[in-house]
């Protein structure tokens, strides 16, 4: 295995867990552990634990409490997310040397380079803005991005045959990967306005299948946390909005990805990619029921966040070995019209 393949590798299964620890320090209310980017409380290393360093942190930044705790948990966040952007920089360089673009385009990786640089600007500004939603659901979606491009990276790295693609698979596949990618960015929007108990019970909502909502203010991009786009206050009917349009997703991705699923598992050569799909798509379902009636445990939370990026990356590869062996099949039925055409 080359220089190369093992960053992207090792890349990765470090945006697992830079994905994994962003949705911790989000949850866990840390998201403003640090009131400045990228030193924390003027700390490029460490965080203000000393007393004689927490009063010259409240001197520099008044009106900000220091609290190690939270500020440790960003720091740790941010060392991750710095060491995969060095990784990718390493993965970016490689790909342009001389050997490197003769065999692959270096396209993809300086991409990954150029949206981990905006990634690395978004979190600066989650916190400059105070968590202004559309900033932290972004912030959330290009880590999910990096995730999905580093996968497509180490898939295309591989060379393997692929059994014969069912009839009307690949449309389903595809359509069922822009639903993850809908309903994660649902799923960033719901945590991003703190709306995941907006309705505290399941199936309904506030008792109603219909419950009162503001789908108007809920839905508005360009506005504070916990405010309307006019400055009030963010109503109930409008965090109802957010969270029921969640559900909703999510009855649509459940129709989806399980018909793509069951549809695998009775193909021959496809079954693997079936059960593992309706798996990842039960325990999804499961862990976000749980949150609703368990009143959102932070290990759940997470874990939700976990398994949208394990679906996002299924369903990606999926799509991935689908137009591989489409390829391939298209290459193996001109081969002998091109012989014929030779003689």
């Amino acid at each position: 295995m080359d220089l190369r393949r093992r960053l992207i590798l090792i890349a990765a299964c470090l945006a697992f867990a830079v994905v994994a620890l962003g949705a911790y320090v989000r949850l866990s209310d840390a998201g403003l552990g640090c009131p400045d980017w990228p030193g924390c409380y003027g700390h490029l290393v460490g965080v203000p634990d000393e007393a004689h360093e927490q009063a010259v942190a409240v001197q520099a930044f008044p009106g900000k409490p220091v609290e190690p705790a939270k500020a440790w948990k960003e720091m740790v966040h941010r060392y991750f997310a710095g060491t995969l952007g060095l990784l990718i920089l390493g993965i970016c360089a490689l790909s342009w040397r001389k050997a490197a673009r003769a065999v692959r385009s270096p396209v993809l990786p300086t991409a990954l380079l150029l949206i981990v640089a905006f990634q690395a600007l978004l979190g600066m500004w989650t916190v400059t803005l105070l968590l202004k939603p559309m900033v932290v659901t972004a912030h959330l979606l290009g880590g999910m991005t990096t995730l999905a491009l580093l996968v497509a990276l180490a898939l295309g790295e591989r060379r393997q045959a692929a059994p014969p693609v069912p009839a009307g698979i690949k449309p389903l596949a595809l359509l069922a990967l822009l639903v993850v990618v809908g309903q994660i960015a649902l799923g960033g929007w719901v945590s991003s306005n703190y709306a995941a108990l907006a309705c505290p019970d399941f199936p309904t909502c506030h008792g109603a299948w219909l419950p009162p909502a503001d789908f108007a203010n809920a839905f508005t991009l360009h506005r504070e946390l916990g405010q309307t786009a006019s400055g009030a206050l963010l109503s109930l009917e409008a965090l109802t909005a957010i969270h029921w349009s969640h559900r909703l997703g999510a009855l649509a991705l459940t129709v989806l990805v399980g018909l793509l699923g069951f549809r695998l598992v009775s193909a021959p050569g496809w079954s693997v990619w079936g059960k593992g799909l309706l798996g990842l798509l039960t325990l999804q379902l499961g862990l976000g029921i749980a949150n609703v009636l368990l009143s959102l445990p932070l290990p759940l939370a997470v874990a939700h966040n976990l398994g949208a990026a394990a679906l996002l990356t299924a369903t990606l590869a999926l799509n991935l070995r689908l137009a591989g062996a489409h390829s391939r099949m298209q290459a193996a039925r001109a081969v002998p019209i091109t012989g014929f055409a030779r003689r």
